[in-house]
């Protein structure tokens, strides 16, 4: 048996005996099957990842404008917590850069510009994403985030990236804005116009530094590719910092504070009121929104390659736990990295167990290297952030979604334009809200081309001329697609142009491929109906389907139609309901033998 057909056994036999329901504890199953294998695997992938999670944690809490131990120890809590609730090793929780830059536009948005006011308003944030995760995971909203547009994630984390990167520029010329100014300045657009603004303020040793930095990493990442890239380049920044102050005259830089592994502790949230939750609550359930579907894409995508099934719902369980454990313990908000995901599995982890060996092993890093931090220049942080917001621009993607389809290029360019215009939060939520109205427009779309049986061919094509119709004539109509309520009403009107024909004396409506009737389509149906009659038309209705047949008996809009106009369909005989309505017609027109048009949509649009 291979390693990942042997991880998969002991990850997915729980599932299927629970058919992938919630598990309040599933880490006890998993560990019930656990071996030496798994042991080795586990802990080999959980180094590989506490070696990438420490420097990342670290730039984490750079971008969303906390202490560094934030990120540090928010990494250490997401790890072990998620690993007691997670329901597969293909998530790794921990803070990441879409929702550290989410959490620092969601509190300049609300005025909130400095490090005290932020760590005071953050454990209230991260306990209201944990709760609102926890939340949907019980009622199984993961099962619905399928209907949010990748699209949307890909406008969002393309804006992100910006604002990323903008916000760093500063930290590697080596200036600052003010207090005042950073709380003007809340969007992409209106931190480079500060940027600009202080470009005379430049320090030309932070800049040799953040230029230095930046070729070490670009080096490392295209020769080094086996060694962790992020923390070798904070080292080497480090002894060029160091040797640049002792041997260059004026040389100066700037330097991260220190870390104290001893403030780490119990951080209650100390302001809960009515208002702070109101205040907080809206980029919350943003910050929710963007972790469930972050975490998906993540977890199903490297789940497929090992042909395994994700529980997405007992992931956001997971990582609802994660977030209260993070906002009680001096957390950052908690999600599924990408990097340390693909490097944990890529690394031959075999269990979620392997989460907890990573917090445990940063943990006690965290307290052996408190001591060096404080010599790492803030500029070669600031220059690893920028690289890991370059690095969320993929080209490959922005590709796909600007040039798929009409629908998919609006839906990106408009999150991405909300994204650098307003806070983040909205940019998600606006995203969402155009991606699924053209969703709607494209399903709710029907189109109707009538064709006729030419007479001496015997061919059909489609009637160009409505003169040629000869009197009296029945029409039939192949009602095909969604009649939901989007569609229902544009339907209705193309009927009624459909049934304004003054020779039409019959209409068969054949609903075998028409799908998801609502209350909306039936109080169509019977306006179109009732026009109808009017007019001295007659609505004949053929291929019903039993579900369809149920929704028009139990909205009563089968009195409506008249039982005596209505034809279930016949799977054993497709056109022998169809063929019972013509019966019907020709009764209605006297036992003429009716001239027979037929209306279709048309395939070619």
């Amino acid at each position: 048996m291979s390693d990942s057909s042997a991880s998969a056994q002991i990850e997915s036999n729980p599932a299927k005996r629970r058919g992938l329901g919630l598990d309040l504890f599933p880490l006890r199953k998993t560990a019930a099957g656990y071996n030496k294998k798994a042991l080795s695997g586990d802990l080999k992938a959980a180094l590989n990842v506490a070696l990438l999670a420490f420097p990342q944690g670290m730039a984490y809490a750079a971008i969303a404008g906390l202490p560094l131990r934030y990120g540090i120890f928010g990494s250490v809590v997401a790890t072990v917590i998620g690993a007691f609730f997670a329901g597969s090793k293909y998530i790794t929780l921990g803070p990441t850069n879409a929702t550290s830059v989410m959490v620092l536009s969601s509190f300049t948005a609300l005025g909130i510009v400095s490090e005290q006011e932020a760590v005071s308003n953050l454990p209230l944030l991260i306990l209201l994403v944990g709760i609102v995760l926890l939340i949907g995971s019980i009622v199984r909203v993961a099962s619905l985030i399928q209907y949010v547009s990748r699209t949307v994630i890909t406008g969002y984390i393309t804006a992100a990236a910006s604002l990323i990167i903008a916000n760093q520029l500063r930290k590697t010329l080596g200036f600052d804005f003010t207090p005042a100014e950073k709380a003007g300045a809340s969007t992409f657009f209106q931190v480079i116009d500060l940027t600009i603004r202080h470009l005379g303020e430049v320090r030309w040793s932070t800049l040799g530094l953040s230029l230095a930095t930046a070729a070490i990493f670009i080096v490392l990442e295209m020769f080094f590719k086996r060694l962790p890239s992020v923390a070798v380049t904070l080292v080497l920044s480090s002894l060029l910092a160091y040797f640049g102050s002792q041997y260059i005259e004026g040389f100066s830089v700037d330097l991260l504070p220190g870390l104290n592994a001893s403030e780490w502790g119990l951080t209650l949230p100390n302001n809960i009121s009515q208002d702070n939750i109101n205040l907080l609550l809206s980029p919350a359930i943003a910050i929710a929104l963007l972790c469930t579907l972050e975490g998906n894409s993540i977890g199903k995508s490297l789940a497929a390659r090992d042909g395994a099934r994700l529980n997405a719902n007992q992931e956001m369980f997971s990582a609802g736990m994660a977030n209260l454990g993070c906002a009680l313990f001096s957390g950052m908000a908690a999600s599924g990295s990408l990097t340390r995901s693909q490097l944990n599995v890529g690394s031959g982890a075999f269990t979620p167990i392997s989460g907890l060996y990573s917090g445990i092993i940063m943990l006690v890093s965290a307290y052996i290297l408190a001591g060096f931090v404080q010599y790492v220049p803030t500029a070669a942080l600031a220059v690893v952030v920028i690289s890991i917001g370059i690095s969320l621009l993929n080209k490959h993607q922005l590709k796909i979604v600007t040039k798929s389809t009409r629908s998919d290029s609006i839906t990106f360019y408009v999150t991405f334009l909300t994204g650098l215009l307003f806070a983040l939060d909205f940019a998600i939520y606006i995203g969402t809200c155009v991606s699924i109205a053209l969703f709607l427009k494209k399903v709710a779309s029907p189109e109707i081309v009538e064709v006729a049986i030419d007479d001496e061919t015997g061919q059909i094509g489609h009637l160009r001329d409505k003169v040629q119709r000869s009197d009296p004539e029945v029409s039939i109509v192949h009602v095909e697609g969604e009649l939901f309520f989007g569609a229902a009403e544009l339907f209705r009107d193309q009927m009624r142009r459909v049934a304004d024909d003054v020779n039409l004396k019959v209409v068969v409506m054949k609903l075998r491929n028409a799908h998801n009737l609502d209350a909306t389509s039936c109080m169509a149906l019977e306006e179109l109906i009732k026009y109808m009659n009017e007019r001295d038309r007659i609505l004949l209705v053929s291929e019903v389907r039993p579900d369809t047949m149920r929704i028009f008996e139990n909205s009563g809009i089968i009195k409506v139609i008249n039982p005596i106009n209505l034809f279930a369909d016949e799977e054993s005989n497709p056109t022998l309901s169809t063929a019972k309505a013509l019966k019907r017609a020709r009764q209605i027109l006297g036992g003429l033998t009716p001239k027979v048009s037929i209306y279709a949509k048309d395939k070619r649009n």
